[in-house]
């Protein structure tokens, strides 16, 4: 058995919502298929760069001004040394690294798998981020909380309580793309026409892991009782299968399981 993976992710400030983010969830739900031994640091906002300095993993990006981005989700494998950031460089690595695991990414489709990201993010997270990237402020920890205003309120052009509030017209707006992108979704599954419940087909894999990642920051930052999380769970995708999108996610609770973890320390 392996020594566990030291996994990195940003605290929510509250044990039920503690793993929230959905950059982060792809790679908690890649860990948790593959049943790797993992356990988690969890890093605050402000102290993620000086984390991932720490252990050697490479910056992700770059800021405006040309310097360095650290970002999560970020591993370090103790049993080969190397630490590393961003989802799905993570899921290439453990796919290579434990071959015995169940596979992520199907040989060969890794072209694929960068196509679909990207045309993933094109359909939903325009309209999904300006009702989610506000309410995450609202579930992070006094420090990250003011790092994550301080830096995304520039990008929003205000005071993200203002930017799409509950009941507002710009909110429903926004939801009503949110439901357009679960139709196109929908149909790329079925574009086989065999039912299948998978982007993949019969079993998950990097793309559902992905998909899953972005709901679930839906369900946690609005809550499971939200209007938008009850929305989803009833959608049928747009094609003649009741509740798709409940039965999808069903499947793949046994995948999100959320360990206690420890503080990191600088």
């Amino acid at each position: 058995m392996p020594e566990p993976i030291i996994f990195y992710d940003i605290p929510g400030k509250d044990e039920s919502r503690k793993a929230w983010g959905p950059n982060t969830w792809k790679t908690r739900y890649c860990l948790n298929y593959k049943g790797l031994p993992y356990r988690t640091v969890w890093v605050e906002y402000p102290d993620i760069e000086a984390v991932l300095r720490n252990i050697g993993a490479l910056p992700t990006t770059t800021k405006a001004d040309g310097s360095p981005l650290y970002t999560l989700p970020a591993i370090y494998d103790p049993n080969t040394k190397i630490a590393l950031a961003e989802s799905f460089e993570i899921a290439r690595y453990l796919d290579k690294t434990y071959p015995d695991t169940p596979r992520l990414i199907p040989e060969g489709t890794d072209a694929l798998h960068v196509a679909f990201t990207h045309a993933f993010r094109e359909v939903l997270f325009n309209d999904l981020r300006q009702i989610t990237v506000p309410a995450s402020a609202d579930v992070l920890r006094p420090r990250s909380e003011a790092y994550f205003r301080a830096t995304r309120e520039p990008v929003f052009g205000g005071d993200l309580r203002q930017i799409t509030p509950a009941g507002s017209a710009k909110r429903a707006e926004h939801w009503k793309g949110v439901k357009n992108a679960l139709a196109t979704f929908a149909q790329w599954i079925a574009a086989d026409g065999t039912g299948k419940l998978y982007f993949l087909g019969d079993r998950p894999g990097y793309a559902d892991f992905t998909f899953a990642a972005f709901f679930t920051w839906v369900r946690v930052v609005l809550g499971e009782d939200s209007v938008e999380w009850k929305d989803v769970l009833t959608d049928n995708g747009g094609s003649e299968w009741p509740d798709r999108w409940g039965k999808y996610f069903e499947s793949l609770a046994k995948y999100e399981n959320v360990d206690i973890g420890e503080e990191a320390t600088l």
